[in-house]
């Protein structure tokens, strides 16, 4: 069996966007395409509205063939240190996916596919994406087709986003990343934009990258969902 890769991005941001452009286009040259997790806001202090230049940049990557997914909505309205879409149920999770929902929509952003924030979601979240227009939303354990009630198996493996992203986990990530592509199965890279500027990181993702892809040749793809027509041609 051949094995499947996934690279994701989250936490992008005018303070992380410098850093985020710089890796993508490492990976570009890789032929390795991208899934952007976009949250249109990141505490008190930032809106994605006002960000012209990510705004620009993520609707230019999404035109070049990477994913938009939505990472979230509002992470300042979460009780501390608590993912936003953890324990909420449907009502309050329908609540606040519409209303990512429009801000992504006016922003040219809109997108069927979600991730959870630190990749945990409820059951009342998973519940609530299909009646809010979601397909497909991505967990720590794997990737949820939400419409079908179809679980892809696959355990992230991440820099950031409820992991740590020290030196030895880093090297665990590669080794991970590893075993499992060796094994066939779908290997699911993430890595935190804020991590970026940090060189072990960085290093961690592409040399997981090149270790997948070339070594053990997993097919490279993105965050996706597609209608069953397309599904039964492939």
């Amino acid at each position: 069996m051949t094995a499947r890769l996934i690279v994701s991005v989250s936490g992008i941001r005018d303070t992380t966007l410098d850093a985020a452009v710089d890796l993508v286009g490492e990976l570009e040259r890789r032929d390795v395409p991208v899934s952007l997790l976009v949250a249109p806001r990141r505490g008190h202090e930032y809106r994605l509205t006002d960000d012209e230049d990510t705004q620009d940049w993520l609707r230019h990557r999404r035109r070049m063939g990477d994913a938009i997914v939505l990472g979230g909505y509002d992470e300042a309205a979460t009780r501390r240190r608590r993912p936003e879409f953890a324990s909420i149920g449907p009502a309050e999770a329908a609540v606040r996916l519409a209303a990512a929902d429009r801000l992504m929509a006016d922003m040219g952003l809109r997108t069927r596919l979600f991730a959870a924030p630190r990749w945990n979601a409820s059951p009342g979240c998973l519940a609530a994406l299909p009646e809010a227009g979601f397909r497909m939303c991505a967990d720590v354990t794997g990737i949820h087709d939400v419409v079908r009630g179809h679980l892809d198996r696959g355990r992230v493996l991440s820099m950031g986003e409820g992991f740590v992203a020290d030196a030895w986990w880093c090297r665990q990530l590669v080794a991970a990343a590893g075993r499992t592509a060796e094994a066939g199965g779908l290997v699911r890279l993430n890595v935190s934009a804020r991590h970026l500027s940090r060189r072990a990181p960085r290093a961690a993702l592409l040399d997981a990258v090149d270790l997948v892809a070339d070594r053990h040749g997993a097919r490279a793809g993105r965050y996706e969902w597609l209608p069953v027509a397309l599904v039964r041609a492939a």
